[in-house]
């Protein structure tokens, strides 16, 4: 498994704040991501490809993947 984090430079909604407000794995043999918000009230989220995290959360390159 190959971890990452959610870097945010930019928070748009207010929601979750800035810097890392995220941190998650890549799943081996394609299985998709596992993510971890940093907020208040944490959840856990799957996503069916790692590449879905950035575009969902990214922002228009405001947030992004950095693998750890």
């Amino acid at each position: 498994m190959k971890r990452f984090e959610l870097h945010r430079d930019v928070d748009v909604t207010g929601i979750s704040g800035e810097g890392v407000v995220a941190a998650g794995v890549a799943l081996p043999f394609g299985l998709g991501a596992l993510m971890r918000w940093r907020t208040a009230t944490w959840s856990l989220v799957w996503y069916p490809r790692v590449e879905w995290v950035e575009l969902i959360h990214g922002h228009n390159g405001r947030t992004r993947v950095v693998w750890r």
